[in-house]
């Protein structure tokens, strides 16, 4: 597909604007009432997020993961979990900034978050593995994130001995590696779409006395 024809592929905007006046007091708070927006619109996994990370150097590495919790409120933050020994884990232990985007194509909306990531405690990651499905505990043991494999059938030979080692154990703990992050945000932009391109962005920005807000041209 060209140019002309992605050109041609675009739609005008439907929904009504973001303005100043809309905006809560905190960006968190804007965002759970965003999030709420996403679920009551029905929208396919609204917790699906793109993570970006950087080396040290500045070499960029990009992936959708899942949001499993955020905190409203002035000291909020953005929580996920993975395994600490993958690229985006080595990569968060070199250099903790971190970016977000929230996709919420249907409603015509975008959240993009800048921030730090720092190692949720040790009682959060238990907890919250216990709560996932089994067959997730289990590739969680079974598969090292990130390395080389020679194939399907090396981790499907995994996942099998994962299944023997813990047959008939119903709490499987989380490996060691695998942990979670909670990105505490400086920088909040909110994307509306708007007819003729003229989108509202609003912007949160962390200061020293709380928060700022500002506009952003389209």
């Amino acid at each position: 597909m060209d140019a002309r024809d992605l050109a041609a592929a675009r739609r005008d905007y439907a929904l009504g604007g973001l303005d100043e006046s809309d905006l809560a007091p905190e960006p968190m708070a804007m965002f759970e009432r965003w999030y709420a927006d996403a679920v009551s619109a029905g929208i396919h996994e609204p917790n699906a997020m793109a993570v970006a990370t950087a080396t040290p150097d500045g070499v960029p590495s990009l992936r959708f993961v899942l949001l499993k919790g955020f905190d409203a409120g002035p000291d909020g933050g953005f929580v996920f979990y993975t395994n600490q020994a993958s690229r985006k884990g080595a990569e968060l232990a070199a250099n903790p900034r971190v970016a977000l985007l929230f996709p919420w194509h249907p409603l015509e909306r975008q959240v993009r978050v800048e921030g730090t990531a720092a190692p949720v405690s040790r009682a959060e990651v238990d907890a919250y593995f216990a709560r996932r499905p089994r067959g997730s505990r289990l590739g969680a043991w079974a598969s090292h994130q990130s390395e080389v494999v020679s194939g399907r059938a090396e981790l499907e030979t995994a996942y099998a001995e994962a299944e023997r080692r813990f047959e008939g154990v119903e709490e499987i703990p989380p490996p060691e590696e695998w942990g979670g992050y909670r990105v505490t945000p400086e920088v909040v932009e909110f994307w509306q779409g708007r007819t003729g391109r003229m989108h509202d962005r609003l912007v949160y920005r962390l200061a020293e006395d709380g928060w700022a807000t500002e506009r952003l041209a389209p």
